[in-house]
């Protein structure tokens, strides 16, 4: 099976030190953001939580013919643009708080691009690793029974994350048919192309993060040829981002995976580790000399991509960083005291709200072409999805510059503008 993004457990990233909170991370840097717009408090008692959220119990047939029941959330942060988005995901450490976050910044990052949609985030308390393919089949219908209601093309619209792929979608979108006993394709977006998936969409967040590099090497003077890059994470989004750097002249020299991590500042064999890596995308099992990911995040480099999980680059080793910027291509890998700690050694954090957007911007796109009944070719897809990633990359970079703040805080700004005045325009916040 494979994946989009690489599953590792969170305690193999973290120095142990302290508590990630997600939501916590998302609730400060939204007051801040709001503080700076000069929106009246209420502004952030209304975006500080989602606006609904469901907790379900999902009791499923094991192979052995026992029955076990799994936990399964669903949050939507705000629908004033429109249909809420976000995707689901499946990992042994969702927690409500860490849903309820996912959402908000899916709602940042429709805000940022221009998307007519509101954030939401869907998970599964498991681990796909334990589970055949049929449990998985049956475990994705039967989140599907439990949020139907509180679902659909017009309401909230998954999409892969963590440990799925297309097959769950497909799974998914056949079980809300046979509840709504119609054909749904924009239920769902990330499926396969016979069931109306777009083109584009299973490299939609590396292409991304890819033109959001090609913009910082344009505006910070640093040459694509030569680029010294680390990409923690080798699953989905860590293994395309490879291929296109080493493609375009980049010399990727670390790489890690749920066993450990490589590095060589000569460069890795990019083409190789593609060809070698297994569906969970682990490749240090190759080499003797492998190390930490923790180690690997503090190698010399000129980009550091953290790409697996949140919380990863903290307190206890922004210090150690020997980068020159960080492209957040995870959700929220690093932590608001990080930010500060890179801002003083002028080192430049691009936020995951903006560098992974890749992914719900051709989920946008495959939800207009599932509209239309017309679907793109693949350099459609990918023009429109480069004019996007500029448009959005351009307008926080200003806005930093005007606010004289970082990255992540203008990248707030952005994205809290849009919802706030739908908000306004309905009625449910006065400013």
């Amino acid at each position: 099976m494979s994946t989009n993004s690489s599953i590792v457990k969170s305690t193999s990233l973290k120095k142990g030190k302290e508590e990630q909170s997600p939501l916590k991370e998302f609730q400060e840097i939204l007051q801040e953001a709001i503080q700076i717009l000069r929106y009246p408090s209420e502004v952030y008692d209304f975006l500080k939580n989602p606006m609904r959220f469901l907790e379900v119990n999902i009791p499923i047939k094991m192979d052995d013919g026992t029955t076990k029941t799994f936990i399964g959330y669903r949050a939507q942060h705000n629908d004033a643009t429109g249909p809420t988005k976000g995707g689901i995901r499946f990992h042994p450490d969702v927690t409500p708080e860490e849903v309820k976050a996912l959402a908000g910044w899916m709602s940042l990052k429709c805000g940022i691009t221009d998307l007519p949609y509101g954030g939401a985030k869907g998970g599964i308390v498991c681990d796909p690793r334990q589970m055949s393919m049929d449990e998985l089949e049956r475990l994705s219908r039967g989140y599907v029974r439990a949020v139907s209601q509180v679902v659909g093309p017009t309401k909230d619209i998954p999409a892969p994350d963590m440990y799925t792929n297309s097959q769950i979608m497909a799974w998914m979108l056949d079980e809300y048919d046979h509840i709504r006993e119609f054909d749904s394709p924009g239920f769902i977006t990330g499926k396969p192309l016979l069931l109306g998936g777009s083109k584009g969409r299973e490299t939609a967040t590396s292409l991304g993060v890819f033109y959001t590099i090609q913009l910082i090497s344009q505006l910070q003077k640093l040459p694509m040829e030569g680029m010294r890059v680390i990409i923690q994470g080798f699953g989905n989004v860590g293994s395309y981002l490879a291929q296109y750097l080493h493609e375009n002249g980049a010399k990727v020299v670390g790489i890690s995976d749920v066993v450990g991590a490589v590095y060589n500042p000569e460069g890795l064999d990019i083409p190789y580790l593609l060809d070698r890596r297994d569906s969970f995308g682990v490749v240090s099992n190759l080499f003797r000399n492998s190390i930490s990911n923790q180690e690997l995040l503090e190698k010399e480099c000129d980009i550091l991509i953290p790409a697996a999980i949140g919380g990863v680059i903290t307190k206890f080793n922004a210090e150690r960083l020997q980068c020159k910027i960080v492209v957040e291509a995870a959700n929220g890998p690093t932590t608001k005291e990080a930010i500060q700690i890179l801002n003083e050694k002028k080192i430049m954090v691009v936020p995951d709200i903006l560098a992974n957007s890749g992914g719900v911007i051709v989920s946008y796109f495959e939800w207009c072409q599932n509209n239309q009944g017309y679907y793109w070719t693949e350099k459609e897809v990918e023009e429109r999805l480069k004019e996007k990633m500029t448009t959005s990359f351009l307008k926080v970079f200003n806005t930093a510059k005007k606010y004289r703040v970082n990255m992540k805080i203008a990248a707030y700004i952005e994205g809290i503008q849009k919802i706030a005045e739908a908000s306004r325009l309905r009625g449910w916040v006065k400013f």
